[in-house]
């Protein structure tokens, strides 16, 4: 508890000391020690921190190892209550070691292989938390001294699990083996807010999760409507007890950006880039956010800067920040001076020689930033109509501005304009693609001004263009999705359950395709339609 407590309050390597020492014998300095090692590893995004992490996850798992009862399932192990305390927190302790092990897998791509790598770990896992929490429930009275710990342990698998499979579409289910289940999401964040809020050692995990939920995942793999009440809630409390802790600093930045305060926000990630300089992976973290920030307020040098400091520093993905950095300077006038003396069709041409490849894949960010970049070979090129703005929409930056009527009418300012330029230019094989490209960009800045009639023939005509696109195939399943989600809105669920389930089983292998699968099954799991599995269970 003391090495969490000196890790909350950015006294990172302090807290990594502290555990150490006792990381080969005790299952719970092993477990954490590897846990703050993978959050580093998560952070830096560098193979050696991924493959380090990874070792001393499965060190932590060889050490939970040794303290577990030796044979059979729990239930029957437990038939004559004689497992001990110890012997029940090895459990927890060994399951989410696996659990850990299976998310280093997944964060080196979006891609299947990667899931299915994890699948066996995850499958694992899943089965001793199931186990754990049948025999909680059943022996109520069997509780020792460090029972609470016990406990957030399990609620933190349980909410993990009935969370995580519950975003999962049918067809990646299906590959992970875990066919005929699904998450149930309410049950895995109310399991996932009970470990929270209980002084316990995975009180800080179980709330990062949440924190990731409600302002990331629900944006980049759902529906954009992140539950900010609920984030802001959980954080008060943490940021009474670290009020510098530079990760709360970065999660309260996040709420105020969902919540269009985009100057708070601004305000809140610079604090959190001052506030610790131990971990410069954290201020990467802020930077991301700020160039997005800027991006939203229409201020390309200030985004162009933050997308330049990230491609110096940040081993994320170096391919994205360049291809950022040549974006933002399209959106600039063609006359003014360029920032450092850059040149967008320089660096549009450097992209591909930044990628890079985890687990044998690229990750499909920038596979897409690749493909878009390669207009610029040409010696006279066609240039990218708004490729800030389309790059926006892949991370939902467009339901970010919705709660701003200033910030959706500078965008679609900008469209406009790159509309009147499209049709002053000369014809060319990319007209129709950028043409759609602004469409659907157009609809959702249309939605966002509840002028839901123009939004649904904008959305509409790209559809209809489905035959004549030669590039960009990735804007129909796309369309189609944001068409769904506008039925929604309006209350027309028949046909937002049809149409969704159009984008889901008529594309195949198009950019950002997994993406654009988990946003479909969010609104049809919204509309509690049919997802696409047979005879669903709930996991739990």
């Amino acid at each position: 508890m003391e090495a969490l407590d000196l890790f909350l309050n950015n006294h990172f390597n302090e807290s990594l000391d502290k555990l150490q020492p006792r990381s080969k014998e005790s299952m719970y300095h092993a477990l954490i020690y590897a846990t703050v090692l993978e959050m580093q590893a998560m952070m830096t995004f560098q193979h050696e921190d991924i493959a380090s992490a990874g070792y001393t996850m499965k060190s932590a798992q060889e050490v939970c190892q040794r303290f577990r009862k030796r044979s059979g399932s729990l239930a029957s192990r437990a038939a004559g209550d004689d497992l001990t305390e110890v012997e029940l927190h090895a459990e927890a302790c060994y399951a989410e070691c696996l659990l850990q092990r299976a998310a280093l897998t997944f964060l080196q791509d979006e891609n299947m292989v990667s899931f299915i790598k994890g699948g066996l770990k995850v499958r694992n896992s899943y089965l001793i938390y199931k186990e754990l929490h049948s025999f909680i429930e059943s022996h109520s009275s069997f509780k020792g001294p460090n029972h609470k710990h016990l406990e957030g342990g399990v609620a933190f698998g349980i909410g993990a699990f009935n969370l995580t499979l519950s975003l999962f579409p049918a067809r990646i289910l299906k590959v992970l083996e875990f066919a005929g289940f699904s998450g149930d999401k309410e049950y895995g964040l109310s399991k996932l807010c009970e470990g929270a809020t209980s002084h316990n050692l995975r009180s800080m995990l179980c709330a990062l999760l949440l924190l990731c939920y409600y302002t990331f995942l629900s944006f980049i793999l759902g529906t954009g409507e992140g539950d900010v009440a609920d984030a802001e809630k959980l954080l008060k409390p943490f940021q009474q007890r670290y009020p510098r802790g530079a990760i709360f600093l970065f999660f309260a930045g996040r709420v105020e950006e969902i919540k269009g305060n985009v100057d708070e926000a601004v305000a809140l990630f610079e604090d959190g880039c001052k506030a610790q300089q131990a971990w410069k992976q954290f201020h990467h973290m802020c930077y991301w956010e700020l160039m997005w920030c800027f991006t939203y307020k229409r201020h390309w040098k200030m985004a162009y800067f933050y997308a330049d400091l990230l491609s110096q520093e940040s081993r994320w993905s170096k391919a994205m920040y360049v291809y950022m950095k040549a974006a933002y300077l399209t959106m600039l006038p063609e006359g003014e001076v360029r920032p450092f003396g850059e040149n967008e069709v320089e660096l549009f041409r450097q992209v591909p020689t930044f990628k890079q490849k985890i687990a044998g894949k690229s990750p499909p960010t920038e596979k897409f930033a690749i493909r878009k970049a390669r207009r610029y070979k040409a010696s006279n090129p066609v240039r990218l109509p708004v490729p800030v703005l389309e790059m926006m929409y892949m991370w939902n930056g467009f339901s970010m501005i919705s709660k701003r009527p200033e910030l959706t009418e500078g965008m679609l300012e900008t469209l406009l304009e790159a509309e009147r330029t499209l049709q002053a230019t000369p014809e060319n094989e990319y007209t129709l693609d950028d043409s759609c490209l602004i469409l659907l960009l157009k609809g959702l800045c249309l939605k966002n001004q509840s002028r839901v009639q123009s939004a649904e023939e904008c959305f509409n005509k790209v559809y209809s263009s489905e035959k004549k696109l030669k590039f960009d195939h990735y804007l129909i399943p796309n369309a189609l999705l944001e068409l769904g989600l506008l039925y929604i809105d309006t209350g027309r669920r028949e046909q937002a359950i049809k149409i969704l389930q159009k984008a889901k089983n008529n594309y195949k292998e198009y950019s950002m395709e997994s993406r654009t699968q988990f946003r479909v099954h969010a609104a049809l799991s919204k509309l509690k339609a049919d997802t696409g599995d047979q005879d669903e269970i709930t996991v739990l």
